[in-house]
């Protein structure tokens, strides 16, 4: 005989993964708004250059992602912290690093490849990056 804990177990693992999955979606997509909305505010309401403008973007959209996957990804209920924070910053600056180095290197080895392509091709390089970096360094809940 199973034991019910164990049925519950194996139900949820799927859930949990859904969830995860669904959650890092979405907590993406509001980061990505917050960035362009912030971007198009600065430069078309404020006259800031893009060049400026952009890093504020980032920054504002770094923290509401961290928010959104604190919340929504992860499930997190304890109180948010300047530690969880700069993990959550070196893992998101870390998957960037990540992003472009695949980004160049496939441009470089395939210079006829629509730029477009190469982008798609590393962001999803660096979406792992940052999936497993945020499950197992930022938000883990062990010890």
């Amino acid at each position: 005989m199973i034991p019910v804990d164990a049925n519950v177990a194996t139900a949820a693992a799927p859930q949990s993964m859904a969830r995860h999955g669904v959650g890092f979606l979405v907590s993406g997509l509001v980061a990505l708004a917050v960035d362009a909305g912030t971007t198009s505010l600065l430069t078309r309401a404020f006259g800031l250059s893009a060049f400026i403008a952009r890093p504020i973007a980032i920054a504002a959209a770094m923290i509401v992602a961290w928010l959104c996957h604190r919340r929504l990804t992860f499930a997190v209920s304890a109180a948010p912290s300047i530690a969880e924070f700069l993990r959550y910053a070196a893992v998101a600056w870390s998957a960037a690093a990540v992003n472009y180095a695949v980004y160049a290197g496939i441009l470089i080895a395939v210079p006829a490849l629509p730029p477009e392509v190469a982008l798609v091709m590393s962001s999803l390089v660096s979406m792992v990056v940052s999936y497993v970096g945020m499950r197992f360094g930022v938000f883990s809940r062990g010890p």
